[in-house]
C-alpha cells in the first residue's frame, strides 16, 4: 500500500465534522468546561478526572482529554519480592 499521499491535520477533522457532519463545537467546548470548573477551587491542578475522562490543564487551557485509569486496569506489576 501507497503511504497516503496528503496529511489532514486535526483542525481540518474537527472543521468537516463541523461542516459535513453537523458537530456543534461549541456545544462540545461548553460540555468539556462544564467537565473542568471543579478546577475552578484549585488553580495549582494539572488535570481533572470527571466522566471516566482526564482533562489536562496548562496556564488554564484544557490542552488533551484521554481515559482516566480505573482501578482493575494498571498493567499488573511484580512487586520487590517476586509476586504479582
Amino acid at each position: 500500500m501507497k503511504p497516503p499521499r496528503y496529511f489532514v491535520s486535526d483542525k481540518a477533522v474537527i472543521r468537516h465534522l463541523e461542516l459535513a457532519e453537523g458537530l456543534n463545537v461549541n456545544a462540545v467546548r461548553r460540555r468539556i468546561r462544564r467537565n473542568v470548573e471543579l478546577a475552578e477551587d484549585h488553580p495549582e491542578a494539572t488535570a481533572v478526572i470527571s466522566g471516566g475522562r482526564r482533562y489536562v490543564l496548562e496556564n488554564g487551557v484544557v490542552t488533551t482529554v484521554t481515559p482516566a485509569s480505573t482501578p482493575g486496569k494498571r498493567s499488573r506489576r511484580k512487586h520487590r519480592n517476586g509476586r504479582s
